[in-house]
Order: structure tokens, then sequence, then C-alpha cells
């Protein structure tokens, strides 16, 4: 009897991407207009830029960028976040990173959720940030404890999809019909809908302590509250979108405008404030989903990154403030320091690379002491190793910006890895081993050692 063959965990993911991004365009039209926006942005870079297009096409990067998406979604406890674990799994993704959001007054800390291979990053780079409430900052005890409460008495999973996680842990893997029974099932955790489970005075109280513990625990899921494309141009994307009746935040967020660029910049259309029917048939509006576009760089070494840390804090406080071109222009000026261009980059050791030859037939002679010679010979390629995580700043600035501005000193300095991969039943990956990991091995092949 043969056996029925296992789709893929990248083909999972695939499947499970579009099909979100189709719910999403149809719960948050803005969001279509938005992908049409920044695929009208990207054409036109490429079509002006032929370097860049020859660039992305060597890399492997063109494929993807139409498919390139990441997602934010926010859970209540730990057993919400341990089952995502296992839900994304299904997909081949995998717990990357720790951010403490509660450094910029957001009572959440979050990990991202993504493909780490290769070959698993060039079929589809789904990511999906996801943070944990920390109700344990909540000053009111009363408070917390009816937040506890709240939670417990909902399960944001159907019934298929646990039925189907378990299944996929049993057999090693689904086949496609059970594939598309999946991620049927698992959209639901991620759904809109526009009944609140608490009456507007319960609600009101959260939301007075911070929108966000509102918008996590008073919903019988938590929703995906935004989605993301990539853009070439993250500048022009931010002027057009008035135009397309978006309104954008202040400021973007992250590094400037460079010639290289590096990590990873975001903005975002402000959250739409939404007709919602509490519990006692009461009539109200929240304010949650949004649309945000990215624009991602090159992966920083922990050098690169430390220069880069410096640099963002200095621009922060001069910048503080001030609008959008004036804060882009003092930061532009501040990261003048930064080298901006790939060669210098590589040679100070401030990025990731990936390596490869540039004789289809013949490996190059010598090893990873030569690189820089063959790399000036023409025999080997060096090509800039694309950010695929996030930056704990930028994501608070657009969870800020689109929740009211609102922030919490208190919740600031708290930051605690062991309890979130305790709530998360596993241990984070170290982004920047696995970047370092990948260059390694790109120069191993090279040479193939």
């Amino acid at each position: 009897m043969t056996q029925t063959p296992f789709v893929s965990t990248h083909d999972v993911r695939d499947r499970f991407s579009k099909a979100m991004s189709v719910m999403y365009q149809t719960e948050v039209p803005q969001y279509g207009t938005l992908l049409e926006l920044v695929a009208q942005v990207n054409q036109e870079t490429l079509d002006q830029n032929p370097a860049l297009f020859r660039q992305l096409e060597v890399q492997g990067e063109l494929e993807r960028l139409s498919v390139e998406r990441h997602g934010a979604i926010r859970v209540g406890t730990a057993e919400e976040l341990a089952m995502l674990r296992r839900l994304f799994a299904v997909m081949g993704m995998y717990p990357v990173g720790y951010y403490d959001l509660s450094e910029a007054g957001v009572p959440v800390h979050s990990t991202a959720f993504r493909p780490i291979e290769d070959e698993a990053l060039a079929r589809n780079p789904f990511r999906v940030f996801t943070s944990l409430l920390r109700l344990e900052l909540i000053e009111s005890a009363a408070l917390r404890e009816r937040a506890e409460e709240i939670l417990s008495q909902r399960d944001i999973f159907a019934p298929e999809a646990r039925e189907l996680i378990e299944r996929f842990e049993r057999q090693g893997g689904l086949t496609a019909e059970e594939a598309d029974r999946f991620v049927e099932a698992a959209l639901e955790t991620f759904r809109w809908h526009q009944a609140s489970t608490v009456d507007l005075k319960t609600y009101q109280a959260l939301h007075d302590e911070h929108r966000l513990i509102a918008d996590v625990v008073c919903f019988r899921g938590p929703h995906i509250n935004h989605l993301t494309p990539r853009t070439l141009d993250i500048d022009e994307v931010q002027r057009r979108m008035p135009e397309m009746g978006m309104n954008p935040k202040a400021v973007i967020e992250g590094p400037p405008r460079r010639e290289c660029p590096i990590l990873l910049r975001q903005t975002s259309f402000k959250a739409l404030e939404e007709a919602i029917r509490f519990s006692g048939d009461t009539q109200g509006t929240h304010t949650a989903r949004f649309g945000e576009i990215e624009q991602r760089g090159v992966a920083l070494t922990p050098k690169g990154r430390a220069l880069y840390d410096q640099l963002l804090a200095e621009g922060r406080k001069q910048s503080a403030g001030k609008e959008s071109e004036a804060h882009q222009q003092v930061m532009s000026r501040v990261f003048e320091a930064f080298p901006d261009d790939e060669t210098t980059l590589r040679r100070e050791g401030l990025a990731y690379f990936h390596y490869r030859s540039a004789q289809k037939e013949r490996r190059p002679e010598g090893g990873e002491a030569d690189l820089e010679r063959l790399i000036e010979q023409g025999l080997v390629e060096a090509s800039p190793m694309t950010y695929e995580d996030f930056l704990p700043v930028s994501a608070a600035g657009i969870f800020q910006s689109n929740l009211g501005g609102a922030e919490n000193d208190a919740y600031a300095g708290n930051a605690n890895q062991d309890a979130f991969e305790a709530a998360l039943g596993a241990t984070v990956s170290d982004e920047l081993k696995l970047y370092a990991d990948r260059e390694a091995h790109s120069i191993q092949a090279l040479f193939n050692t």
C-alpha cells in the first residue's frame, strides 16, 4: 500500500501566508490599496535601477519580493503562546530573537516566528511578530485578576487546528488535503471579530490602563493586527500614501535612507476606528488594525549592530519632536558615521554576506583568507545577506503610533527572556548566530571544505 506523501512545510507556509493576505484584504480593504501602491513603486524602482534588478536577480530576491509579508499577533497567556509555537512549526517557522518592548512603555515581550534556512527563506520568508501580554506589569490587582479571568475563558484555536497540529507532530507531516484543512482552520485564530467578549465598562477599564491590553483581552481571538509587504523604496511609498487615501505615521522607523540599506525601515498608515458590539448589545468602537510597509537591508554583525545602536540613540535624541522631513535630515547627518557601501561594510566586518563562485563549473582555489583577493579578481561574488528580523525600538514606535501614542513608564526596564521562554515552551534562536552560521556555510560550500 502506497503512503500518501506529505507536503513540505515550505508549501504549507506559502499556502497560509497567501490565504491570510486574501483574508486581510477582505477585512481591511485599504491593505489591498497598499499592496497595489507597493507593487507600483517596486516596479518603478527596478525599471529605474537596472543594477539593483540584476543584484536582486542574482541573489534570488526577486522571486520572494512579491510574496514577502510579515504579520503581527498578540496573545494573552502562556498556553496560547505555546500552542502558537506548535502551529507555526507546521509551517516551518521557528522562534527567533527576544524583543523587550517594555523598554518603550509597551507591556509585552515578543519573538518572531520565521523560517531559518536559505531554501526556506527563498521560497517564502513569511514571518509573524508574536507578542505575549505581560499581565504582571498591570499595577491594579483587581484589573489584573479580571483580565486573567477573561483570558481563561477563551480558546483561540479551532478544534480542527488542534487536531491537525497533533497529527503533524505524530506522523511527521501533513498530506496536501490535510494541509488545506489546516490552513483553513488555522486562519480562524487570526480572523477579526466585531463582537467583544466583555461589556463596555470592562473594555474601558482595560483600555484606560493601555489600549493594547484591551485589544488582547477583550476579543474571542487575537486577530492579525497588520500585514506588511516589502518595498524597495519606503520613502516613495510614504510620500504617495496620502494620494491613495491613507494617513501615514509621522516618521519612518529605523535607519535613514541610504545607498546601501541596513537592517529594517518601517512605516504604516494609522489604525482604523472600527465599530464594535459589546456584551449587552452596547455599540462602540475599537482601534487596532493598520497597514504597514517595510524596507529590508543587509543584516549587521555584532560590531555593526553596536555602531547602529549608538547612532540610533544619538539620532533619536537629536530628532525628538521633529516632523518627518526634519527627522530624516537629522538621522541622515548622524548616520554619516556608518559606512554606506558594501565593500567597506564587508571589509570592516560590519555586515553579513553570502559568498558564491562567479564561475558556474569551477570552485575558486584557496580558502577563507583569500576571499578579498578572489572578490577583487572577479572569481567570487559577495552578496549582502537580507535582514530577516525586527528592531525593538521600531516595533514599539509602530505600536505606539497605532495605539494613540500611549505608553507607561512603569512598564519600562522589565526584560525577562527566561519567563518568555518558559511560556513559549522552547528557547528562542539567536538571530546573530543564524546569520553567522549561514555566512560560514556559504564559505564552506564555496571551497568545498
